[in-house]
């Protein structure tokens, strides 16, 4: 599981004293200072610029893992790195809303993408969710609340339009979604021109799990997965769940034989959670 790194200061150590290893794309003179964003445990994600210093975009690095035969560490990272570039190429190609790809070192283990602008689904949701309760609204969601309505229906339509291009995430999470100003033009059915706390376009992060595939079994754990990410996570809007799995219903030809495939992995879920 990633751990989240606080932001760093104005007056942040350069790369040469960074107390993590650094690719060695950060070790140039004219690199500009690098922010370490997540650590995960395969990878760290770094925020730094592409060509230009207004320019922001994330860098992905998978840093030599001592406990791994080298020959069969550098293969695992080159894979991993090359099936990761390849299938955010696909999404972008088919109109799937994620990051562009800049740049790559298989070799030395490090893939440049966009910098995505906003918060994850995750932060927003569970703020929405704490102003409603001081509000006084903790209990209950009706189609009234319109807002979170909106955002599970974009969830669902963006997952639903990766699927249908071939490509399973492996991790969907509402850590995983990110929620993009609503100033950028939205390309997954965002047209809400308001700044709700909700509001934006979704995009999907990520894809350090994905794979390509057609499978319905393949699509179905990806929704359960979420599903039951999303019930951990935010328990008391797991009720409008149903809103993400209707607008995929409606988002691909053949995504309702993909819901029904999932009420056959809830099955297998739960005989195991009563197994142990």
């Amino acid at each position: 599981m990633a751990v989240e790194i606080p932001p760093s200061s104005a007056s942040a150590h350069p790369p040469a004293q960074h107390p993590l290893p650094l690719p060695p794309i950060f070790q140039n003179p004219s690199s500009s200072t690098p922010q370490l964003i997540t650590q995960g445990a395969e990878a760290l994600l770094f925020r730094s610029t592409y060509l230009l210093p207004s320019l922001p975009c994330a860098l992905k690095y998978r840093p030599r893992k001592p406990y791994r035969h080298p020959t069969l560490d550098l293969r695992l990272t080159k894979h991993r790195i090359l099936s990761e570039a390849r299938v955010l190429l696909k999404c972008r190609r088919e109109g799937v809303p994620v990051p562009g790809v800049y740049a790559l070192d298989e070799a030395a283990g490090w893939l440049m993408i966009e910098w995505i602008e906003g918060e994850v689904v995750r932060i927003r949701l569970n703020e929405w969710l704490r102003g409603r309760k001081e509000a006084g609204r903790e209990e209950g969601f009706e189609p009234a609340d319109t807002e979170l309505v909106g955002l599970m229906g974009r969830v669902g339509t963006a997952v639903g339009r990766m699927h249908a291009v071939g490509i399973v995430h492996g991790d969907l999470t509402t850590s995983n979604l990110m929620l993009r100003p609503s100033s950028h033009e939205g390309i997954n059915g965002d047209a809400n021109g308001d700044n709700g706390l909700l509001d934006g376009e979704i995009v999907l992060i990520d894809f350090g799990l994905a794979s390509q595939s057609t499978q319905e079994e393949d699509r179905a754990v990806d929704l359960y997965v979420l599903e039951r990410a999303f019930g951990s996570t935010h328990p008391r809007a797991e009720g409008l769940f149903t809103e993400v799995l209707n607008a995929y219903g409606k988002s691909f030809k053949g995504a309702n034989v993909v819901l029904k495939k999932l009420e056959e992995v809830r099955m297998r879920g739960r005989k195991r959670s009563m197994l142990g």
